[in-house]
This record gives C-alpha cells, sequence and structure tokens, in this order.
C-alpha cells in the first residue's frame, strides 16, 4: 500500500509540473485538475493507511 501510496504521490507532482510548464491553457487546466484528483487518492490512501494500523 505504502508503494501505490508513494505512486500516487509522484504522479501528482508530475501533473503539477506538466501544469506549471505546459503553455496551452487547456493542458494547464487538465494537468492541474489530474494533480489535484491525484492528491485526493493519495490523501484517501493514507488517511486509510494511518487508520488500519490504529486498528491494530
Amino acid at each position: 500500500m505504502a508503494a501505490y501510496l508513494e505512486k500516487l504521490r509522484v504522479e501528482e507532482e508530475e501533473c503539477e509540473l506538466i501544469s506549471k510548464l505546459a503553455t496551452d491553457q487547456r493542458k494547464k487546466v487538465l494537468f492541474a485538475k489530474l494533480a489535484a484528483h491525484h492528491r485526493s487518492l493519495a490523501d484517501e490512501v493514507e488517511l486509510t493507511m494511518k487508520n488500519s494500523q490504529s486498528d491494530v
């Protein structure tokens, strides 16, 4: 699960960078949305991991 979390965080960072570097406005918006989506997924995975550790 930690590897999946790391993958999501890396993809979030990559999308954020592409968004910042893109010259096409549509691509800027698209990659910003993708970064936000990856961030949300990573946050959910992280929360689930913390909650499952607390249950033990």
